[in-house]
């Protein structure tokens, strides 16, 4: 098959509304069997229109990914499809791909899109509308992001413009409805993007109420990293006979893993010698006051850290993200809207500063590197007390991990660290005077940090007190 021009070569979907019979619609996706890894084809050769191979070029990419190559020809043809890949598999382009295609050449209404995309986080809407923009520009189609955390006035005016396509957070979006700015009666293609966080995070019910408000014979694509049981309940209801794709087993976790085990008195300490080697490292915190008092105290070591949490304005997260993206900083120090909400190439180094709650947060969190077959370190900290529930959790998650009992100074963590970098005075850096250096020599979480989030929130060191 060779690369066709875009157009409304596919048949359009019918905009009344019909009932869908209840009952069961497919198998579970345990039994989803993985995509063979063979000779890919070209991405004209799937079917993908000329101008879109050309936008694609433009941008470097040249060869479909796996799970892009199976998942296109059933996708671009109208179907509904359930794929799962883990973090850096494709799963982006394998939608945005087909949405553009299908939408060309369309009529969109004012505050009326025809496309919808629904993600978990901020961060994953801004990366999934740059990953959108150069495909609509070459389809004649317009995207815009629909958050909360800034204005909605861009986004009220973006939709008055007749935007065709918006990647959204369900709560704002939900908001817009609720006022009249936003009509999602013409959606013709809905995707829900890592569908198992959007359960998680309690979004099934908005979710659910959204899809209620586009086409019933709509076209249905759900992707992430795992689809379980909480994704059932949104595929019941939306998804008929779909095309189900997965590029590896739920459990797959890439790169070398270490978990070492330390004194609760070293945590910091031990984070500040792994973080202070030539890698890109991302730390991960279970809190927000967790990251911020650990960015701090690598800024007191002379490692300068940005951070990503959500006790940031948007515009903050932004630009923390793009330094940190751009190698400006080499160290990030994030709670979990950073484990799916990222896209960074090049991490060598992840942290579990902080122990996540269960195996797929560290599946998530550890997707941040060794991504597309690249290298790749994940380093777990745990306390002897931790030691039984972290094992547990590594187990589950499909890990035989390196394991040692480490000190700040142990050889270990230098090999891990690579090569030391100079570390530098931030900025940034406040002065800092006995009381606030006493805190910053608690451990960076439990008991310590929630001293400090009691003792220090909402205040400045002395010396900037003015």
């Amino acid at each position: 098959m060779t690369a066709q021009p875009i157009g409304h070569a596919h048949a359009a979907r019918r905009k009344r509304r019909r009932t869908i019979p209840a009952g069961p619609t497919r198998q579970p996706t345990a039994a989803v069997p993985p995509i063979a890894l063979g000779p890919r084809p070209s991405f004209a050769a799937l079917g993908v229109p000329a101008p879109l191979v050309e936008a694609l070029a433009r941008t470097g990419v040249t060869a479909p990914f796996p799970i892009q190559a199976a998942v296109l020809p059933d996708a671009l043809a109208g179907g509904d499809i359930l794929g799962r890949g883990r973090t850096g598999s494709g799963k982006t382009l394998g939608f945005s791909i087909p949405l553009v295609a299908r939408l060309a050449g369309g009529h969109t209404r004012a505050s009326r899109p025809r496309g919808l995309v629904l993600v978990p986080t901020r961060e994953l809407a801004s990366q999934v509308h740059d990953v959108l923009t150069p495909l609509a520009m070459a389809a004649g189609l317009s995207v815009c992001t629909v958050f909360g955390g800034t204005s909605q006035r861009p986004q009220v005016a973006a939709l008055r413009n007749r935007v065709d396509i918006i990647v959204a957070c369900p709560g704002r979006l939900a908001d817009l409805l609720d006022q009249g700015q936003c009509h999602l009666g013409d959606v013709e293609i809905s995707v829900v993007d890592e569908a198992d966080h959007m359960a998680d995070l309690g979004f099934l019910p908005i979710v659910r109420r959204l899809l209620d408000d586009t086409l019933v014979d709509g076209q249905r694509m759900f992707f992430s990293a795992t689809l379980d049981n909480a994704v059932d309940v949104l595929v019941r209801r939306f998804v008929r006979h779909p095309a189900q794709y997965s590029v590896d087993p739920p459990a797959a976790a890439a790169g070398v893993h270490h978990l070492l085990t330390i004194s609760p008195a070293d945590r910091t300490a031990v984070v500040a010698a792994l973080a202070g080697g030539n890698n890109r490292s991302l730390i991960f915190t279970r809190t927000k006051h967790g990251a911020q008092r650990l960015a701090r105290q690598l800024a007191v070591a002379r490692i300068p850290a940005t951070e990503l949490h959500g006790n940031l304005a948007q515009r903050a997260r932004e630009r923390n993200l793009a330094s940190f993206s751009s190698g400006a900083v080499r160290v990030m120090v994030a709670t979990d809207i950073a484990a799916r909400g990222i896209h960074v190439d090049n991490i060598d180094l992840v942290i579990h500063a902080d122990t996540p709650a269960e195996h797929k947060t560290y599946l998530h969190r550890s997707g941040r590197t060794a991504r597309a077959g690249a290298g790749g370190v994940v380093v777990t900290l745990q306390t002897e007390a931790q030691a039984r529930e972290v094992r547990a959790l590594i187990s589950k998650a499909g890990v035989v991990p390196l394991t040692a009992t480490v000190t700040p100074r142990s050889a270990v963590l230098a090999t891990i660290a690579g090569p030391p970098v100079r570390r530098v005075a931030s900025a940034r850096q406040p002065v800092v005077d006995a009381e606030w250096r006493e805190a910053i020599a608690m451990p960076a979480s439990g008991g310590g940090a929630v001293a400090l989030s009691a003792g220090y929130r909402n205040r400045r060191p002395r010396s900037s007190r003015r």
